[in-house]
């Protein structure tokens, strides 16, 4: 606060105040808020709320922190709280002693905190400033601002706890399509941990960074040769691992620490710094595979993606270039007796049209319709 900043502590109705529309915090807990309730209702306000007066406004004073604490008064019954009225603070510093009461609250959100801070870039801060002000590091304030360029089903995911904040940053790196790839495939379970979903973010980063799946030139003889060669390496050391070391070390982890004091002897001090170097050797390559898995997995739904979208390209270019053909009419079925064959519902119209016409001879056949009793009278005179 400035020093032009004129302080005093107050008792003011509840309805003398207003919540702040600014309010970096958007969302409140159910839990929490009927916690609090109820401990207000037991012992009272204890932390004042902090306000300042407006004008023209259509309460007499405005929240700069607090509404949480203001909220459950109201639900409490309390019809007068204490209050910090700070007199001669401008809305720009007032957001920023808002920001100050919320940014290290547990239950404020990541995206809301990104926010606020955006909302200062936006009044001329920068992260350096920003960084200072609220006690942070610069590092930190860059990092929630990249956060902002989540799409906001994403953004969603991620104040509902769906999507931890690492990988959140992985995410937003990405493009609004893939942004939901990475995040529904994550949310449904589709990695072991974390580290495999930002793996998997940053290997359809390293998809977005090259032109097309599609349009990758296809490798060499000698490319394919030395590719050849390195996998059937790999897999012959994977195989003498397996053969070798796994047993021992599982030989090894069966046995009593101090029977191997007594069996190694001079030897484990040896014993011990290899399996050192060759731990440290495996969590590395552990951690190079996780990515290579994580491009692989990217170039997969990359190139099931392209393979969606010729399919569909094939069948729009089909259905454009077949010509229209015309219906033919449905020709009645005669029977053995000769004796046209019933036709389905749909097609009576068809066999109707083509039906051949009766002949002069059957027309003079034709049995003459019933007389009615009038006609028989006429004729009987």
């Amino acid at each position: 606060m400035t020093d032009t900043n004129k302080v005093e502590f107050i008792n003011v109705k509840v309805g003398e105040v207003a919540p702040n529309p600014e309010q970096p915090r958007k969302f409140f807990s159910e839990a929490a808020h009927e916690e609090l309730t109820a401990s207000i209702k037991e012992n009272g306000l204890l932390q004042p709320v902090v306000m300042r007066p407006v004008e023209g406004g259509k309460t007499p004073y405005m929240l700069i922190a607090g509404e949480r604490r203001w909220r459950a008064c109201q639900a409490a019954g309390l019809e007068v709280i204490p209050a910090k009225l700070v007199e001669g603070a401008s809305e720009e510093r007032a957001y920023v002693l808002s920001i100050a009461e919320n940014v290290n609250r547990a239950d404020m959100t990541i995206m809301e905190e990104a926010g606020a801070y955006a909302d200062l870039t936006a009044a001329g801060w920068d992260p350096a400033q920003i960084a200072k002000q609220f006690g942070k590091t610069e590092t930190h304030i860059t990092w929630r601002l990249g956060l902002l360029t989540l799409r906001e089903e994403v953004a969603d995911m991620v104040n509902e706890g769906k999507i931890k904040n690492n990988l959140a940053w992985h995410i937003a790196q990405l493009n609004p399509a893939n942004q939901m790839v990475a995040a529904m495939r994550y949310v449904r379970g589709d990695f072991d941990s974390e580290a495999e979903a930002q793996h998997f973010a940053n290997g359809l980063k390293m998809m977005e960074a090259q032109t097309t799946l599609t349009g990758e030139t296809a490798p060499t003889a000698q490319e394919a040769e030395q590719r050849k060669a390195a996998k059937a390496k790999a897999k012959d050391g994977l195989g003498k691992a397996e053969e070798v070391l796994i047993p021992l070390l599982e030989d090894l982890a069966e046995k009593k620490p101090e029977d191997l004091a007594v069996i190694l002897g001079d030897d484990l001090a040896r014993h011990l710094r290899v399996v050192t170097r060759l731990y440290a050797k495996v969590q590395m390559v552990k951690s190079i595979l996780s990515k290579a898995q994580g491009i692989q997995r990217a170039m997969e739904a990359e190139f099931n993606k392209a393979a969606t979208e010729v399919k569909q390209e094939a069948a729009a270019k089909k259905a454009e270039a077949k010509p229209e053909e015309p219906k033919k009419a449905a020709e009645p079925q005669v029977t053995e007796k000769g004796k046209a064959k019933p036709q389905p519902a749909a097609k009576k119209a068809a066999v109707k049209s083509t039906a051949p016409k009766p002949s002069a001879r059957s027309a003079a056949t034709k049995v003459p319709a019933r007389r009615t009793g009038a006609k028989k009278a006429e004729a009987a005179k």
